[in-house]
């Protein structure tokens, strides 16, 4: 039997550029877009993406939280004779 485990895996989506709230796309650098959530919208509008986000303020980085499944097989537990078990 296998466990299945979600693992969040952070995808960058866009720098800050400073100065003040101006962002660039990692998959649009000829544009800079200013405020986050103007960002958020043209990146959602342009991959469709449906999920979380994470601000790394103090750094100027947007990340994508993507999730992936992964799937952990159990190993079969140990049989002994001398118990009769196997």
């Amino acid at each position: 039997m296998a466990d299945k485990v979600i693992e969040e895996q952070l995808e960058l989506i866009a720098t800050r550029v400073p100065p003040g709230d101006n962002w660039e796309l990692t998959i649009d650098k000829e544009n800079i877009i200013e405020g986050l959530v103007p960002t958020l919208t043209t990146y959602l509008r342009k991959t469709k993406f449906k999920g979380d986000y994470r601000l790394a303020p103090l750094i100027g980085k947007l990340y994508a939280i993507v999730e992936k499944e992964i799937f952990i097989e159990e190993p079969e537990p140990e049989k002994f004779d001398l118990y009769g078990e196997h």
